[in-house]
């Protein structure tokens, strides 16, 4: 919502032709909806055949370290042979390397239309999920996954990466268009530019950084083995305030370089 309130005029127009030119169904056409589709996409066959799970789920994120920061090591930065369509990339790629490919697949006018609105479909997605640092951090633990944390003595405990994913987004409020304007308002102009600047890989290693900062950072925290052994931390007001700023900051960059590079590659 934030990306695209940023949109140029014609670039507003272009993209919006390319996704009601789209048949498929996993989502609704309009710019919004299509920024689940990667998710909606990923989560079909998960149950059955697992084609396009398998294909696609690495495609999400980058398990970078938290304690190396090692962004090679988590990443393969393959070269996609000649003729290879980036849809059609290495189960294996990350979430950099992903974003990359789509980005130079968007801005090639020979590109097929069906690929190109593949493509930008999967930018929508994955320029957010970067921006999400347990996307683009890892400590041994599926992202956060693996780490179960109490929220407080009269909700059941959940996982690291669900809270990051769910919990403290949903503390932003129920209207996400409310929301997007809210933190839309607050960007001025030289912040803006800012963030726009960079690339993919920067925009991990920041992500990485709050993650290492903020996520991990549980300093203070009672900690906890649940029923099953499995260590976790019970989360303190201070936790949880640190990352509602954080969360309001990844959203809006996320949503000031998605419109930076829609408005740089749509043509």
């Amino acid at each position: 919502m934030i990306a695209y309130s940023r949109l140029t005029p014609l670039v507003k127009k272009r993209v919006d032709a390319l996704l009601a030119a789209d048949k498929d169904d996993l989502t609704a056409a309009d710019f919004v909806s299509r920024t689940t589709w990667a998710d909606k996409y990923r989560e079909s066959d998960r149950q059955t055949t697992k084609i396009r799970y398998e294909a696609t789920r690495k495609w999400h994120f980058a398990d970078i370290d938290i304690k190396t920061g090692d962004i090679d090591a988590a990443c393969d930065h393959p070269k996609l042979p000649r003729g290879t369509l980036a849809s059609a990339g290495p189960a294996n790629d990350c979430v950099i390397d992903k974003i990359e490919q789509f980005i130079v697949e968007l801005r090639n006018p020979f590109i097929a239309r069906t690929e190109k609105v593949l493509a930008l479909k999967f930018l929508l997605h994955l320029i957010g999920d970067v921006h999400q640092p347990l996307h683009a951090a890892d400590n041994k633990d599926r992202g956060g996954n693996d780490v179960a944390v109490f929220l407080a003595d009269d909700i059941p405990p959940t996982n690291l990466h669900f809270y990051w994913d769910n919990h403290i987004v949903e503390r932003l409020g129920s209207d996400p268009w409310s929301i997007g304007a809210a933190l839309s308002r607050k960007i001025s102009t030289g912040t803006a530019d800012a963030w726009s600047k960079g690339t993919p890989i920067s925009w991990a290693k920041d992500s990485f950084r709050r993650a290492k900062t903020v996520v991990y950072n549980f300093a203070g925290l009672q900690e906890f083995a649940d029923d099953r052994g499995a260590k976790g931390v019970r989360l303190a007001d201070a936790y949880k305030n640190s990352a509602l700023i954080a969360a309001r900051q990844q959203l809006s960059k996320a949503g000031v370089r998605l419109a930076a590079v829609l408005n740089n590659t749509v043509r």
